[in-house]
């Protein structure tokens, strides 16, 4: 009887020490990567640098052949960036693995009509390139806006945690000005490739006269302020674009 209840005792501490560690481990997942989504589609971020007396014959250009890189997957939005950064364009494509991308991406090195005609006239043009792999978060999804108009780019460096520690509030934040129609919500998108803990907010405004006048109606609105007030304390940084969709955008 002795020896049966010595290891009845030693299977329930067994037991006991096993689910303390996967609860370690599901708490240390959670805090590092915040909730997930279920599906492998992620969004990249690219800007572009151009040197300030080839902008137009850039955007030109890139009109005219813009065609060979849709062929191959799906442009979400072309902008020119108005504020906040000069001579610059910026631009969100969708894929639906890292798989696909890397095909794309070979299948694009292959196309003579896209390297002649397109890459290698523009790359003299360019100062720099950068990109970001971002994924939207589960809560948003892309929201196209009723007509055409501008589009403010609101990114925002949180501190270290992830969403786990501070996904709620910002939630709150994002969902309280958007609840109250101040401007449209086209989605948004946390980083998984480049700067960590980083959150890009993309909204859609009439015109950048029209954003003005919301943004002073939104400072005075109580709910507005109480849930950015609460989400600001997890922010280090913080900045923004305005952006002027180009004609081949599909977001306009």
């Amino acid at each position: 009887m002795l020896r049966v209840r010595d290891a009845l005792r030693k299977t329930f501490i067994f037991s006991k020490n096993v689910k303390s560690a996967n609860n370690i481990k599901e708490l240390q997942a959670c805090i590092s990567t915040g909730p997930q989504q279920q599906h492998g589609t992620f969004y990249e971020f690219r800007t572009y640098y151009i040197k300030p007396e080839k902008t137009s014959t850039f955007l030109k250009l890139t009109e005219e052949n813009i065609n060979f890189r849709t062929a191959h997957s799906e442009l979400v939005g072309y902008w020119s960036v108005e504020y906040g950064g000069l001579n610059q364009v910026f631009q969100i494509w969708k894929y639906d693995s890292y798989t696909q991308r890397a095909n794309v991406r070979a299948a694009l090195a292959k196309d003579p009509q896209w390297i002649e005609q397109y890459v290698s006239k523009v790359l003299p043009m360019l100062t720099s390139q950068d990109n970001e792999v971002t994924y939207l978060v589960p809560w948003s999804k892309i929201e196209k806006p009723p007509m055409k108009g501008v589009y403010e780019l609101a990114t925002f460096q949180m501190k270290p945690g992830g969403p786990a520690v501070w996904g709620q509030a910002f939630q709150a934040a994002v969902s309280t000005h958007a609840r109250a129609k101040y401007s449209h919500l086209v989605g948004v998108f946390h980083s998984e490739f480049g700067l960590l803990n980083r959150v890009h907010v993309l909204w859609w405004y009439e015109s950048p006269d029209k954003r003005a006048s919301i943004r002073h109606m939104a400072h005075g609105d109580a709910r507005v302020v109480a849930a950015v007030r609460e989400s600001v304390t997890y922010l280090e940084l913080q900045r923004n674009k305005l952006l002027l969709p180009t004609p081949f955008s599909p977001l306009q």
